[in-house]
């Protein structure tokens, strides 16, 4: 077999159907976003970051970088080993009672992304609970799947947000059996959220655990930016908390929060936290540093909900068509991969404003869009200066505007 026209052909067919990816190359600028420097082929130029996850802006603070180069200089480089080898410093320890705190749960455990922590967590609950089914939402996360995936218990999907249908589903199980719900607070692509009350009322009824990512929710709702649980007093029903610490916090690095024991049996069990060597002790105090200013400063969740409603009213008024979110993600509908690649490419090269287009498979087909992530740093001028180039873009390439 010839590997390497194997390889080259998969890639056309990506290309032929107008969703192959091209990274953008950026060199942010410390305290300078939403602007970076894009390398092209002509040579570099300035441009204004519109589709960045780092949601408020953390990973440019000027407290974070303090602490980062601080552990640097105290720690070294690396952690030396995994968490069992040399490897747990004490800022993981910080930064560990620190998550538990914020999610007021009796521990949890820090993993190198939030990927990890999910497929670590649930493909370590399926495989060795006894006999385990996992219920998971249709629009869960890839790591999620994956996480299901390799947990090889049986898998049973419900359809997106639908409380009936997921009830129905309970019903058709032996109430004793071990079960696990598996489901997200803010679902990243359309911006809407989970029934979690429904969901947690579900799972009391039919004695099923519960598990919650709030990877685009933690720093960015409730009072202490617990996510979406905690704006409705939701933290004390969900068994396993899942965050980030690169999107709200703005570092990088994922982590589970629940009861001791649970903790201590990923710990102790599972491979994705086992076998990998730990995070930095710089990235632990950048974002142990992160999460206590976020927790103690909610003006900053109240000008990221602005922000977001004001680009939204702006859109609205221009007839650009942004699809409906109750949440900070702001997607705008082109509905085809190759105008929606060229549309991403006309606000780079023209206009000097970087958002990646959002293709198949990680929107379903015909649902191609712009995904418009605004933070408390993109001013009133950006976002005229957005809805401008948008304005032109969709009439230069004829999509579709609102009704």
């Amino acid at each position: 077999m010839n590997y390497e026209s194997f390889f080259a052909e998969k890639i056309g067919d990506l290309k032929s159907e107008g969703r192959y990816r091209v990274f953008a190359d950026l060199e942010r600028e410390y305290g300078n976003f939403p602007v970076a420097k894009n390398y092209q082929s002509k040579g570099a130029k300035k441009v204004t970051v519109w589709c960045s996850n780092d949601y408020l802006g953390m990973g440019q603070n000027s407290l974070v970088v303090d602490a980062m180069r601080e552990a640097l200089e105290r720690c070294g480089a690396g952690a030396g080993g995994t968490r069992n080898i040399s490897g747990t410093n004490h800022y993981h320890i910080l930064l560990e009672e620190e998550l538990a705190n914020l999610h007021q749960k009796e521990a949890s455990l820090i993993f190198t992304s939030g990927y990890v922590a999910n497929l670590t967590t649930l493909s370590t609950i399926g495989q060795m609970l006894p006999n385990c089914v996992i219920l998971s939402d249709s629009n869960n996360h890839n790591s999620m799947i994956a996480g299901i995936r390799h947990s090889r218990s049986e898998k049973i999907i419900f359809k997106h947000n639908d409380i009936v249908d997921l009830e129905n589903k309970l019903l058709g199980l032996d109430k004793n059996r071990p079960k696990l719900i598996a489901f997200e607070s803010v679902y990243s692509m359309d911006g809407d959220i989970a029934p979690i009350k429904e969901i947690c009322d579900l799972a009391e009824k039919y004695g099923a655990l519960t598990f919650l990512d709030e990877v685009h929710a933690v720093g960015l709702y409730g009072a202490n930016g617990a996510g979406v649980s905690e704006r409705d007093n939701l933290m004390d029903r969900i068994d396993i908390l899942q965050g980030t610490l690169a999107k709200g916090f703005g570092v990088v690095g994922g982590y589970i929060a629940a009861s001791n024991n649970l903790c201590d049996f990923i710990r102790s069990y599972g491979d994705g936290f086992i076998f990998s060597t730990s995070m930095p002790p710089a990235v632990a105090a950048g974002a142990l540093t992160s999460v206590k200013h976020v927790k103690a400063h909610p003006e900053l969740r109240s000008q990221h909900q602005e922000r977001a409603a004001k680009l939204k009213s702006m859109l609205g008024n221009a007839g650009i068509p942004f699809m409906p979110s109750v949440t900070h993600i702001v997607p705008v509908l082109v509905g085809d991969p190759v105008l929606c690649k060229q549309a991403s490419d006309e606000l780079l090269y023209n206009h000097g404003i970087y958002v990646q287009p959002i293709n198949y498979p990680t929107v379903p087909r015909g649902t191609e869009r712009l995904r418009f992530t605004p933070t408390p740093l993109h001013n009133d001028e950006l976002m005229v200066n957005l809805v401008k180039a948008l304005t032109t873009v969709w009439r230069d390439l004829g999509i579709k505007q609102a009704a």
